[in-house]
């Protein structure tokens, strides 16, 4: 087998693992668990944590003293037990450890598999540039191929969904020890400070960047809500009569992919918008996008609203990837060329380590706080609508005060 069929084989299963839990597990763990919201958001603000902490320190691992294809089937095996045990739990302690524990390994292996991947196309002298974007783009097919297996099957409803990403975890772990060899870079004089994105603080002494990183963290905020009950959401509809057999309700995660095939065509036209309208605009944009995409999930519904919910996941791939994508060219642009990786470091710390804790834990109490329990914490009734107009309302004031605040004059030709 050639060296990039390989490594498409490993960004392929990289994120088949994580689509085979990610969009279905909120799902799963309200209705066949009776998870409160508040329990489910905490769960995945373990997301949150993991971003913060864990990337840094098996980045300099990795630098330092192990091979990081290595390092990548350690921390993909080591995953693998965690979620085969959280497949065996049903209650809330130890499902959150358990997820914890997956995620501090699961995390850093997005890097460790990018480093992997740039390893191996420079020993077999490729062009970087030009052959690891379609390698990429392998990853979220293998994302969205594990949403529809995992819908298709009826894993969603149970924990084979976290059985199957574990099975997933192995065959990557063990696979991950037959790709070319990655060695530490002995050399690399790289600090625990520079691991975390910290010696980038120097970029706050900028009005214009402490600015952006503060509402970076706000709108990082709202990434993995609709992760975390897009799919509680939308089965909800089941016990309406008139909507139990839509399509959109028997195979919700399906309808939740569109999000994922949205996300891949955005990401195409990033270039011309960041050239014709600046990052000012374009944040704006991505803003006014998530507004967009909670206001019509609030509105929505699988029968006569399947529209407006199809219209939400087209709109996620400009919410996501107007404000994700956009946002580390930014600030690769904005840093200087010796802290640029300490920069990425950082906003991926303040976006989805401080942002998906403050989401995680603020969305739960918002969802709790619009729903009714029984005694034994058994759900009577939720106000889906207002929870989402809610997060909408959310998503317009940061657009409102990112307006008024950051001061950035776009040049065509330097964007």
């Amino acid at each position: 087998m050639g060296i990039k069929f390989r490594l498409t084989l490993m960004t392929f299963l990289q994120f088949f693992i994580w689509g085979a839990w990610l969009i279905s597990l909120g799902g799963y763990l309200g209705r066949n668990l009776n998870f409160e919201g508040g329990q489910i958001g905490s769960i995945f603000a373990t997301l949150g944590i993991a971003s913060l902490i864990m990337p840094g320190v098996v980045g300099i691992i990795a630098d330092k003293w192990i091979n990081a294809e290595r390092l990548l089937g350690i921390c993909h095996l080591l995953g693998a037990a965690c979620l085969f045990y959280a497949s065996t739990v049903t209650d809330y302690d130890h499902m959150y450890w358990a997820m914890l524990l997956n995620l501090l390994c699961y995390m850093p292996t997005i890097a460790l598999n990018n480093t992997v991947a740039y390893n191996a196309l420079e020993q077999y002298h490729y062009d970087i540039v030009k052959e690891f974007p379609p390698i990429r783009t392998f990853g979220t097919i293998g994302f969205i191929v594990a949403m529809w297996v995992v819908d298709l099957t009826g894993f969603k409803n149970s924990s084979a969904q976290l059985y199957m990403a574990g099975i997933s975890a192995v065959v990557l772990g063990l696979y991950s020890f037959t790709l070319p060899k990655c060695p530490p870079a002995k050399s690399q004089k790289k600090s625990w400070l520079s691991a975390f994105g910290l010696d980038a603080l120097v970029l706050f002494r900028s009005s214009k960047m402490t600015i952006f990183f503060l509402f970076a963290m706000l709108l990082g905020a709202a990434l993995q809500i609709t992760n975390s009950y897009g799919d509680l959401f939308i089965g909800s509809f089941k016990s309406i009569p008139q909507y139990a057999n839509a399509f959109g309700v028997k195979h919700s995660v399906i309808l939740l992919s569109i999000s994922q095939m949205s996300e891949t065509l955005f990401i195409l036209t990033i270039p011309f918008f960041l050239r014709r309208f600046g990052i000012k605009r374009v944040m704006l944009m991505s803003m006014l996008a998530w507004v967009f995409r909670f206001g019509l999930f609030g509105a929505g519904n699988p029968g006569t609203g399947l529209w407006m919910l199809i219209l939400s996941m087209i709109v996620y791939g400009m919410a996501f990837d107007f404000f994700n994508i956009s946002g580390s060219l930014f600030v690769e642009k904005e840093a200087k060329p010796d802290i640029r990786g300490s920069a990425q470091g950082l906003f991926m710390m303040v976006t989805n380590g401080a942002g998906a804790l403050i989401g995680g834990y603020g969305s739960g109490a918002i969802v709790d706080f619009y729903s009714k329990y029984a005694p034994n914490h058994d759900l009577i009734s939720r106000n889906w609508p207002a929870i989402w107009f809610i997060f909408a309302a959310y998503a317009l004031v940061i657009a409102v005060l990112f307006a008024v605040f950051f001061k950035y004059k776009h040049t065509p030709d330097l964007d």
